[in-house]
């Protein structure tokens, strides 16, 4: 576990309030599509460029708080770098927030060891957040939209009726990473990308797209 190293102040859609954050915990998932045949092909293919294959599905990688960020300008470890756009979930204080996030990771270094793939890169997050409420029943969780695009050309882009409904995904989360107390930082995973090949690019934006029309959005540059 943790300890909270920093804070990240973020802003409520709809109500204009601040929302400051100190995260205890921040948990990337992965693997966490819905279709357990699409999720084995994918683990195929990491593993034709020369990704290990996962000890378990979902996966659950339990990374540094001092990751996250809000900055639009980032620096990264290399050129072998990209990012993928996330549905972001937040505890904070008994109430859940739904945000947009990028897991920007090494690519290189990911085909020897995800885990430290993912940590050598900062975890880019956009500043507006939707309050949730106190649950995580996020009824209209399959009509959302997401997309992203990487130096304007499109990369990423579905519904998140393709990933794990977020509350299945925390109740399979290890009992050691399912701390009831502390704020938490949980990326949900992400959708296949358009032209099934990373893109190293330097300007990412990804984006959140609900039924009623509230859009997040986040956009950052690498150096």
């Amino acid at each position: 576990m943790h300890e909270p190293t920093t804070s990240v102040r973020l802003h409520v859609a709809d109500s204009g309030d601040t929302l400051t954050i100190t995260p205890k915990q921040l948990v990337v998932a992965g693997y966490t599509a819905r279709d357990a045949d699409a999720v084995a092909e994918h683990i195929a293919e990491l593993a034709a460029i020369g990704v290990p294959a996962p000890d378990t599905v979902p996966t659950f990688y339990d990374l540094d708080p001092a990751l996250i960020t809000t900055e639009s300008a980032l620096s990264v470890t290399g050129p072998s770098t990209s990012g993928e756009a996330e549905p972001v979930v937040i505890r904070h204080n008994g109430h859940f927030y739904l945000a947009i996030g990028s897991d920007h990771t090494d690519r290189a270094l990911e085909r020897a060891d995800i885990a430290k793939a993912k940590a050598a890169c900062p975890k880019p997050l956009g500043e507006s957040v939707i309050d949730l409420g106190t649950d995580l029943s996020i009824p209209d969780w399959d009509s959302v939209e997401m997309d992203s695009s990487v130096d304007g050309q499109p990369y990423q882009r579905g519904s998140l009726s393709a990933l794990r409904h977020p509350s299945e995904i925390v109740d399979l989360m290890p009992a050691a990473l399912r701390d009831g107390t502390g704020d938490l930082v949980l990326f949900c995973g992400t959708l296949p990308l358009i032209g099934g090949a990373f893109i190293h690019g330097s300007a990412w934006q990804v984006r959140l797209g609900l039924p009623d029309g509230r859009t997040l959005r986040h956009t950052y540059e690498t150096s």
